[in-house]
């Protein structure tokens, strides 16, 4: 290549400043923020894998051509509406700056939203789904609505038309005290707001100075998705769903539909039907009262008729007073007839025993009774006493002889047994066969150990044990047949055991 077309850029001047490395990056971080303090930016989001342990996230915002760090502080990060999702196209509002550490600009993010309605479409779905997944939406959740509730609370706006919609259709249809929690329905904190009111209807006592709803309506006016939106915040859903009150959603109009409609008890199309919904028709339950009225009236005449028609039929049935007492009152006349002469007999026969008595006592009175049984007790006296101490000397006394009689005889049974017992001792000193052994015989045994009497036996066995007073020998039978042929002839039958003792 020619000389001519290369290009050498020019020597810095002499005099120009020294820089270091960190004040050149002071400087470029200050120039670019000063170019670019706060900007909207719009891209998809790319690399989120949830905040850092920190409380921090970093991710990228990147279009067709571009890519940007983005980074989200973690106090920004908890209050932040929308969170960052992988692959969601969102609206960053933030300022510009510099990483030095990295010589990378990047964006801190302030605010987020997603872009366009498509996007925010697709927000509300994946919501959806994933709190339909919880069971917040089940049906079996929902609870019917009081007919005529004592008192309605309302979670809405206190300055729109929404709560003088409200309060005119209730005066219309069923005048009912009504308590407003004023909160704000759009915006920032909105949300928040909105699910503090009905955590609070619900946290009121029974019987409290501030009365308890029997229902809640939530209510807003229509508007765009956007507007809408902090009826689709999960904080909100998750309050209506544990919501003890029942609860009617009443948020946009008919076409609009959020979250919360999904998680109330009711839904109703505007603010104006959830009145409706919460309140009876005054003039027509006056009405259905008064026609209930009419008909218990005639059926209650209808019943008192048919029952004085039966007593009428029940009164022919049952006889008379008269007749039903005339029986009884026979009997007592009978047997008050009876009674008289059996009362006098009997006070008769008192009388004739009560003049026996005092005949008897006359004969016999008690102080001569008396007289004589002391007389009978002083005869007998001590007797008794010396009668017993008599019967049990004897009885002593045979009792002494008995013992005496009894120790005898267990000496003389103790002497015979033990003369029976030495003689036993000795008949078995005989009869043992290591008493043979002693005086100088020994046993024969086989492999088995089992006596060997015959001496065909002990050369059939080949190899024996003889037995002695102080132990056993082994020893091989001379002229003994091989074990071959003994294991052809198969085992030699035992032979009967002999006697030590026989002549």
């Amino acid at each position: 290549m020619s000389a001519s077309l290369l290009s050498v850029p020019p020597a810095a001047p002499a005099n120009a400043p020294e820089w270091s490395v960190t004040d050149l990056a002071a400087a470029l971080k200050r120039t670019l923020e000063d170019a670019f303090g706060h900007v909207r930016l719009r891209g998809e989001i790319s690399g989120f894998r949830g905040p850092h342990s920190s409380g921090h996230a970093y991710f990228s915002l990147k279009d067709g051509g571009a890519k940007i760090d983005a980074v989200i502080w973690k106090g920004t990060f908890a209050r932040l509406r929308h969170r960052p999702k992988e692959g969601l196209e969102v609206v960053a509002t933030g300022r510009i700056t510099t990483f030095p550490g990295k010589s990378a600009y990047q964006i801190v993010i302030e605010a987020l939203e997603p872009a366009g309605a498509g996007a925010w479409m697709a927000l509300l779905e994946e919501r959806r789904r994933q709190l339909a997944a919880e069971g917040l939406f089940d049906a079996a959740r929902k609870r019917p609505l009081p007919y005529l509730p004592r008192v309605v609370g309302v979670v809405t706006s206190p300055t729109g038309a929404v709560i003088r919609d409200i309060l005119h259709r209730l005066e219309d249809r069923f005048p009912r005290p009504v308590l407003v929690w004023p909160v704000r329905v759009q915006g920032e904190g909105s949300a928040e707001e909105v699910a503090a009111a009905i955590r609070g209807f619900n946290a009121l006592p029974s019987g409290g100075p501030i009365p308890r709803p029997d229902v809640l309506i939530v209510a807003r006016g229509g508007g765009s998705i956007e507007d809408l939106w902090s009826f689709n915040e999960e904080i909100v859903v998750r309050a209506a769903a544990e919501s003890a009150i029942p609860l009617i959603a009443a948020v946009g109009h008919e076409t609009d539909v959020t979250l919360i409609d999904h998680a109330a008890d009711r839904r109703a199309p505007t603010p104006t039907g959830a009145a409706e919904m919460a309140v009876p028709v005054r003039l027509d339950l006056v009405a259905d009262l008064d026609g209930l009225a009419r008909r218990h009236a005639a059926a209650l005449a209808r019943a008192i008729d048919r029952r004085r028609s039966d007593l009428r039929g029940l009164a022919r049935v049952i006889p008379s007073p008269e007749a039903l007492l005339a029986v009884k009152r026979q009997r007592l006349d009978l047997a008050e007839a009876r009674l008289r002469p059996a009362l006098a007999e009997s006070a008769r026969t008192a009388q004739r025993r009560l003049a026996r008595l005092l005949q008897d006592l006359g004969r016999h009175p008690p102080a001569l009774r008396l007289a004589r049984a002391r007389e009978r007790l002083a005869a007998v006296d001590h007797r008794p006493r010396h009668a017993l101490e008599r019967l049990v000397a004897v009885r002593g006394e045979r009792l002494n002889g008995l013992s005496q009689r009894l120790a005898q005889a267990q000496a003389r049974d103790l002497e015979r047994r033990r003369g029976r017992f030495q003689g036993l001792a000795a008949l078995f000193d005989s009869l043992n066969y290591r008493a043979v052994l002693a005086r100088g015989y020994a046993l024969v045994l086989d492999g088995q150990d089992r006596p060997l009497a015959e001496a065909g036996a002990a050369r059939a066995a080949g190899r024996i044990t003889l037995e002695f007073q102080d132990g056993k020998v082994g020893a091989v039978v001379e002229g003994a047949p091989p074990r071959r042929a003994a294991a052809k002839r198969g085992p030699a039958a035992p032979a009967k055991q002999g006697s030590l003792f026989d002549p």
